[in-house]
Parts: C-alpha cells; structure tokens; sequence
C-alpha cells in the first residue's frame, strides 16, 4: 500500500453558490432549487470515503488557507481584492457570470488553494507519496484576472507557483480529465515552457471557444500545451487510450518533478453537464496508469485537485475509485451503477474518436523531438 494524502474540510461544503435552477438564477418562472455546483456531490463523497473504512488508510492532511500572497503569486491585485471585497458584504460572482458566491466564500477559496498547496507540500516532503485533495470551490477554469466556470482560484495553479517558490520545484505535468476544458491552467502556462498542461475533454462544451489541437503554447512554450478534444459520448476506452498514448508518452518526454492532475468526475456517464460515458472503473484505470507514469518519471510524487462533477450519487463511487487507484487499499465497496453504466457499448474506442487521439498523439511525439 502506498501512504496516500487526503484533505477535505467541512468548510468546502459551506461555499455557497446560491439558489439556482442548475446554472440558471431562480426567479419568474424558473423555481428555486440547487446549483449543479452544490456540495452534495463533495460531502457524498467524503461520506463515502469514510463509510467505506478507507478514510482509515488515507494520512489525513490539515487544509489551511493560502495566504494572498500565495494566490497574487497567479491572480491579478484587482481581482483578489474584488473577491475579498464582495465576499465580505453580500457575495457577487467570479467575473463571467456563471460563478456565483456567497459570504465568506473568499475565505473558502482560500481554503481550498491552501487545500492543494497542503497535499503538494505533504507529497514533495515525503509524507505521503501521492495526495488527493478533496476541495471547493474548484479552480481549473479561473485565469489571472477573473473567475470562470465555478472557479474563483486556480488551485492548482497556485499550488504550482508555491512548490516553485518554497521547495525549487522547476518542471511540472498537469493532466485535467475534467470534462470541460482545462482553460485556465493553459491561459495561465500558455508561455511557459517548464510547465506541461495535457487537457482531455468534451470538445467545445465549455469554454465552447477553447481547446482545440491547435492550441499549443507561445513561443519557447510551444508544443508544451497538448489538448484532446474528445467527440461526445466517449467511454472508458478513449478516455484511457488518451492517458496511455498521448499523456503518458508526453509526461515521460518532458520529465517533470511533479504531476498535477485536475480530477473532475462530470466526464462520468451520470453527469448533467457532460455527454460522456465514463464509469468508476474508467476513473480507477486512468488513475492507476497516471500513478505508474509518475512512479516512473518523478518518485511518484503526483497529486490530485478535485474539480468538477455534478452527479451526487455517482460522484462518490468515481472518487472511491480514484483514492483506491492511488492508495493501493481496496475497500470492496463495488460500483452501485455498474450494472446500468459498464455494459454501454460506448466504452469500444470508436474510429472517429481514435482520430482525435492519434492526431493528439502525434503532438505528443513532436514534443519528444523538442526535449
């Protein structure tokens, strides 16, 4: 068994994103009900974690805040104090409309950035050899100078910037296999060639304008920016074939220090944001090759953040999946929905799914000639 990190506070489920119906704001004839971005699919899981005995397998890792001079490390001065601002009075949103906050939640971002900065400290000190942090409100969609998509900081962005600036970390991977694009990681590495972002997502869902195979950095950074824009309805298979043939060939080229992984669960065949089909063994089998990857390129220092994923029931047994993947314990708790979701005859890598995977590899190899 490996000595697996784990963070979640009861305070992440506190971050409040109002009264919607989904993403829509409740009035006129749109009735009160929850945000797809709730705590339910979190504290599910964490009350799963803990129900199924495994909690008592995990190094539990005290969150604790960042500081704002962890976060301007990455987020504009104005930006920061906006939050902060708003936060104290009545609560506003992100910036694009579609990330609503309540009071307090500027305290709580802090929270969950100092929850991943937590987990990366715990795995480059040696207390654990990989780390997941279970946080919220998520992060991967947030860019420099504004929230976006539910994210107010980028977790694991700063996370980063606090490994290079305390412990000299230089080279890092971030893998995100959320189901929407990993924009705000590319926005913000765009230019910087000691920094590898590999996103797998559904193609133009959200940001409907970013993405693409061609995007892939500036200048010194170019070809150190790889996306793969899966078509809808991928399973299991494209989803590992894309970790297999384009993340791992891509990370063990680079060879970084540290990997990073954005780990959101809406790519799950319950979600109501994403059209994809991913089940909890999906989950367990890409987390156990990034595991391996890592133990081959970097002592196996690898952490996970947790994003997206708007499926309380399911979430959980997506996330068991993943913390058994990187602890080694297994728990016995078998999938609930497995009998609904792994006969899906859309776990086969499909032709016109493999295009997008062979052309995403391709990129993978000319990074190879780069380094």
């Amino acid at each position: 068994m490996r000595r697996t990190g784990y963070i979640w506070h009861e305070l992440y489920a506190w971050h409040d994103t109002g009264t919607h119906a989904g993403v829509i704001p409740a009035g006129g004839p749109v009735q009160p009900y929850l945000n797809f971005e709730s705590p339910e699919s979190k504290t599910r899981m964490a009350s799963l974690v803990e129900v199924s005995g495994l909690i008592d397998d995990l190094v539990k890792i005290p969150a604790r805040p960042a500081t704002e001079e962890d976060v301007l490390r990455i987020h504009t001065p104005d930006y920061v104090a906006r939050i902060k601002s708003d936060s104290e009075k009545h609560g506003g949103d992100g910036g694009d409309g579609w990330t609503p906050f309540g009071k307090g939640s500027f305290e709580i971002a802090l929270l969950a950035a100092g929850g991943t900065i937590a987990a990366t400290e715990a795995v480059l000190n040696g207390t654990v050899d990989n780390a997941y942090a279970l946080v919220r409100p998520p992060g991967h969609h947030a860019v420099r100078d504004s929230g976006k998509g539910y994210c107010i900081f980028s977790n694991v962005s700063v996370a980063i910037e606090y490994a290079r600036a305390v412990h000299n970390i230089e080279r890092i991977a971030i893998v995100d296999y959320d189901v929407h694009h990993g924009n705000g990681a590319q926005d913000i590495y765009y230019s910087d060639p000691n920094v590898l972002t590999i996103s797998i997502h559904q193609e133009f869902l959200f940001p409907a304008d970013s993405g693409t195979l061609a995007e892939r950095g500036d200048g010194a950074a170019h070809g150190t920016c790889i996306n793969v824009p899966l078509p809808a309805g991928c399973g299991n298979g494209a989803y590992t074939d894309a970790i297999q043939r384009v993340a791992g060939p891509a990370i063990r080229a680079f060879q970084p220090q540290l990997i990073m992984v954005s780990s959101g669960f809406d790519a799950s065949a319950a979600d109501p944001l994403g059209r994809m089909a991913v089940t909890a063994s999906g989950y367990r089998d890409m987390a156990t090759e990034l595991v391996s990857i890592a133990e081959e390129v970097c002592e196996g220092r690898v952490v996970f953040s947790h994003e997206g994923g708007y499926s309380p029931v399911y979430v959980p047994f997506c996330g068991l999946a993943v913390l058994e993947a990187l602890s080694g314990s297994q728990t016995g708790v078998q999938d609930a929905f497995s009998d609904l979701f792994e006969g899906s005859p859309a776990h086969s890598l499909k032709p016109w799914q493999d295009d997008v995977i062979s052309a995403a590899e391709e990129l993978a190899q000319q990074l190879q000639l780069k380094v």
